[in-house]
């Protein structure tokens, strides 16, 4: 089994639009943690770590979003996994 841990930055209507909070349902529901914020310049941020399918399926899910969602981009930045989440927060 191999991990992965992965920085995104989401670019769309990607704010008031439940983007966190579905993030977290799925980043749980996949076993990925980490956390997700919005940013001042109307982005979102996040780091995944998990499982390589299981980040991969939140970064998929990143693509599309919740139903009012707009994504017109989603940067990847890869890292080094370091396992240094124990849950998947959104952050204020």
């Amino acid at each position: 089994m191999s991990h992965k841990r992965v920085h995104i930055f989401v670019k769309g209507r990607v704010q008031g639009v439940y983007f966190r909070q579905g993030m977290k349902d799925v980043a749980e529901k996949k076993n990925v943690t980490g956390w997700v914020r919005n940013l001042q310049d109307k982005r979102v941020e996040a780091i995944l770590e998990g499982q390589n399918s299981d980040v991969n399926s939140v970064i998929e899910w990143s693509h599309v979003g919740p139903a009012n969602a707009i994504v017109d981009n989603v940067e990847i930045i890869n890292e080094n996994y370091k396992g240094e989440f124990s849950k998947f927060e959104i952050l204020i």
